[in-house]
């Protein structure tokens, strides 16, 4: 009997219209393959980032990078590591100039920590010219005996001050070129003085909230970062179990806890992470908002009640912050107390809007982090909301699409810039049993820089580890606040975009009120008319100003060096798909507010399309146009522009607004890594694993982990468990001829009927299998920093198979074609355009496709 499987008849997708070739599934790009053989080739070798010969590694590969002068790709990557030398060559290629921007990106363990500079009073050393004002660089070249400096971007020449001067070398370099970090590495910190102060924002004429207090005009001074947690205690609130899960879940980052662990089913202590230089303060509301007094003085807090909601002011001043470590008898009472205190209360609505202008109030002229724990959509006070007029599904496929997308009411869009001018990032933990409008609300974090953490019909016995795991990670991170970011690049080309949750003030800087290490920018480049001399490199240089956490105000400097060609090869066999589809991705949701999402998807298709047929005519010319080429760098391009067509944020089908906004909001911050595992969520099967996989090495105590398997039904049969994974939740298949020993392993039941759905968390049983799976979670927990909402899927049986079924990218699903399919789609526009002699257009010849 055949032990494949079919695809379920509720995965609804796109069939392909008309005759196509026969293609076998094995015989197409897979991007399990292409990781493998990029893992294999890393793990026995270090990445130099100076050194042409090596290629970009993949994004999701284990690799040691060594900085030699250019940042290294988990900090900084482009969509093409050669730079077409025209405008002209770049409209050939259609390979887009983008690049990706990780600041803080996390590093292994083994490399060497970002180094830091520190010039005193005198700053680093920059470009004299004032419409430059690049910093030095390993790519600066030192004339006159060391006494001058040319910048690599207007080649104009800066005195070298006293302070720095040092004598070169025969090749020109400076004798201490090597003790020098912002002269030998591409990722530098500058420590910078108060002329480098954040600045106070200009006077609103309209502002969010009252203050009897005058603003300074001087810059501010940095201090440690403050936060201000905001719950939501309506009756919707506490009857989802927010409440206290918020409550419980700040006692468990400012004092510490104690829970189970899994397999071993012993007490383990999480520790306290809250900074312990930064300050706290806790507000509740509904239809008014509480404050709370936590100074170290009082037996216990005193709450201060505002019931004017729509002119909001703070009745308490420094009293409203104090430090966990001075007022822990304060602040655990609270909130010990929080959760009894409302556990009758009969309120609904809530004031969110008014909320968060007070949170604004206690920072400005500050900064800091204001985090909001959300159930409902905010009905009263400032940027009330309310039910919209006409359903949500008359709207798709209109003009009016777009509506979803934009806030209803201009306060929360001007409470987002407010705060990202203050310097403030806003985070929201949403709880939502019904609509609640993100895309309204979702716009102050992705102005600030701020996250959304999105739990619709919030289970406080599934759901609560989760969001614990979350806001632990939120806070343990590596964040700034203050932050401001531009991005400078050689003569010829210039920046036309910035792309992600940020703020952008002027055509050249982009204000983020927080940013932190799962933070990623995207950038978009174009030609400025002149054209690039082949002989030089282009040069670019992210240039991110911010207050540290502690205090401390930097500008970090992230570098790169890349040559120039007037040859279509070259560029195309230098590029990064992954950076490209990261690219497009974010792109394609930035434009959900002006576009509709089928005009969004068939231009995706379009460029896709476009871009491999310039590598046809301009590099492969003398093949067929019947004969499918896909280049090597971009032999997963069309894989990878399926997934983005197939996500959330812009499939078709009826999406809710909320899911999709949610989605979008991701989408932009994300780095390349986490966009590839979205995109292509990593599925194993569980049910194939060896004695030795997944136990770990007494001499490394690292453990090997089995192969990943391409993302199809294809490839699964019934007696099978596979274990799915995007990032943003994990599936556990379960295949109706499971083998139930493998069920007594890891559930202790006997068939999959016996399985409760409720409780799909994994038991810690003295099984060797059970032990290889929980090592895999945790290797998977490690990785991110938080755990992932996990659920089960049993073959024919769960509601849930619906969700596993669209992760599986390569099917036909997410109304959508299959992986197959949809290569044979774009090889026919290929071939058209190429026998007609024409360009690919998808929307003119295939209004049917989407």
């Amino acid at each position: 009997m055949d032990r494949h499987i079919r695809q379920p008849p509720h995965s609804a997708g796109q069939p392909f219209k008309g005759l196509r070739s026969r293609i076998d599934p094995e015989q197409i790009p897979s991007p399990i393959s292409v990781a493998g053989e990029d893992q294999a080739l890393w793990s026995s070798q270090s990445y130099m980032t100076c050194t042409s010969e090596q290629p970009v590694p993949l994004s999701g590969s284990d690799y040691h990078a060594i900085d030699q002068g250019i940042s290294t790709p988990r900090f900084l990557r482009l969509t093409t590591y050669t730079i077409p030398n025209s405008s002209d060559l770049a409209r050939t290629c259609d390979v887009p100039l983008a690049a990706i921007i990780q600041p803080f990106a996390e590093q292994q363990p083994e490399e060497e920590a970002i180094p830091l500079a520190d010039f005193g009073d005198s700053g680093p050393p920059r470009c004299s010219q004032p419409w430059c004002r690049a910093y030095v660089n390993p790519w600066c070249v030192f004339v006159n005996g060391g006494s001058k400096w040319k910048c690599n971007f207007c080649e104009a020449e800066t005195e070298v001050s006293s302070g720095y001067f040092c004598g070169l070398d025969s090749d020109l370099r400076r004798l201490d070129h090597l003790q020098r970090p912002e002269l030998c590495r591409g990722t530098v910190d500058f420590t910078v003085p108060e002329e480098y102060w954040a600045a106070e924002p200009d006077p609103r004429l309209m502002p969010s909230y009252y203050t009897p207090h005058p603003r300074s005009a001087a810059n501010r001074q940095p201090q440690p970062m403050r936060y201000v947690f905001a719950i939501d205690v309506s009756s919707e609130s506490v009857l989802s179990g927010l409440v206290q899960s918020a409550c419980a879940s700040l006692v468990d980052i400012l004092y510490g806890s104690t829970s189970q662990s899994e397999p071993i089913d012993q007490p383990v202590i999480r520790n306290p992470c809250f900074p312990v230089a930064s300050q706290i303060a806790i507000i509740t509301f509904d239809r008014t908002l509480h404050f709370y007094n936590l100074s170290k003085n009082i037996d216990q807090a005193s709450m201060h009640i505002v019931a004017d909601i729509d002119e909001v002011f703070v009745p308490l001043r420094e009293e409203l912050f104090a430090f966990p470590h001075e007022s822990r008898h304060v602040i655990e009472g609270l909130l010990n107390s929080i959760p009894q205190r409302y556990a009758e209360t009969a309120t609904h609505g809530n004031a969110l809007g008014s909320a968060l202008c007070a949170s604004l109030a206690s920072l400005a002229g500050r900064g800091g982090q204001i985090v909001a724990f959300q159930s409902s959509m905010p009905t009263m006070g400032g940027g009330a909301l309310g039910l919209r007029e006409q359903e949500e599904s008359a709207l798709y496929g209109t003009e009016k699409e777009k509506t979803l997308f934009v806030p209803r009411s201009s306060f929360w869009r001007d409470l987002g810039e407010e705060c990202a001018e203050e310097g403030i990032g806003v985070s929201l933990f949403l709880t939502p049993a019904q609509p609640m409008d993100v895309g309204s609300i979702a716009i102050v974090p992705s102005l600030t820089g701020g996250e959304i953490f999105y739990h619709p019909r919030y289970n406080r016995a599934l759901d609560e580890e989760v969001l614990f795991s979350q806001l632990r990670r939120f806070i343990s991170r590596e964040t700034a606040y203050n932050c401001l970011l531009r991005v400078r690049c050689s003569k010829g080309l210039r920046v036309v975009q910035y792309y992600g949750n940020v703020h952008q003030r002027s055509s050249t800087d982009i204000n983020l009120g927080t940013c932190d290490a799962d933070k990623a920018v995207c950038v978009s480049l174009e030609h400025s008319g002149i054209l690039l001399d082949e002989r030089a490199d282009v040069y670019l240089q992210g240039a991110f100003l911010y207050t540290t956490a502690s205090g401390e105000r930097r500008v970090r400097t992230l570098n790169i060096a890349v040559p120039v060609s007037s040859l279509a090869g070259n560029v195309f066999r230098h590029a990064d798909q992954e950076a490209v589809a990261t690219y497009w991705a974010k792109k394609a949701v930035t434009s959900m507010t002006s576009r509709t999402l089928r005009d969004i998807r068939e231009s995706l298709t379009e460029k896709c399309a476009a871009l491999l047929l310039a590598y046809r005519r301009h590099c492969a010319a003398s093949s067929p146009p019947s004969q499918l080429i896909l280049p090597e760098p971009f032999k997963l391009l069309p894989l990878y522009t399926l997934t983005i067509l197939k996500g959330r944020a812009i499939k078709g089908r009826n999406v809710v607004s909320d899911v999709r906004n949610y989605h979008a909001h991701r989408i932009l911050s994300f780095g390349v890594a986490a966009t590839i595992q979205y995109l292509y969520p990593r599925v194993l099967a569980l049910h194939d694993l060896t004695d030795g996989i997944c136990v770990p090495d007494p001499a490394t105590g690292r453990i090997q982990l089995p192969a990943l398997m391409r993302n199809s039904y294809v490839w699964m049969e019934n007696d099978g468990l596979y274990l799915a994974d995007n990032g943003e939740q994990m599936i556990l298949w379960i295949g109706g001829s499971v083998s139930p020993q493998l069920l007594r392993d890891l559930y202790g039941v006997e068939a999959p009927y016996d399985l409760s759905t409720s409780n799909p968390r994994l038991p810690g049983l003295p099984a060797h299998f059970s032990t290889q799976v929980h090592h895999i979670l945790t290797h998977r927990e490690r990785q991110r920093g938080r755990k992932l909402k996990f659920s089960i899927a049993r073959q024919d049986l769960d509601a849930t198979e619906l969700d596993f079924s669209d992760m599986l990218m390569e099917d036909q699903n997410n109304d959508a074609m299959s992986y197959v399919d949809y290569l044979c789609f774009v090889h026919k526009q290929i071939t058209l355009a190429l026998t007609g002699g024409t360009s690919v257009s998808i929307g003119s010849s295939n209004k049917t496709l989407w």
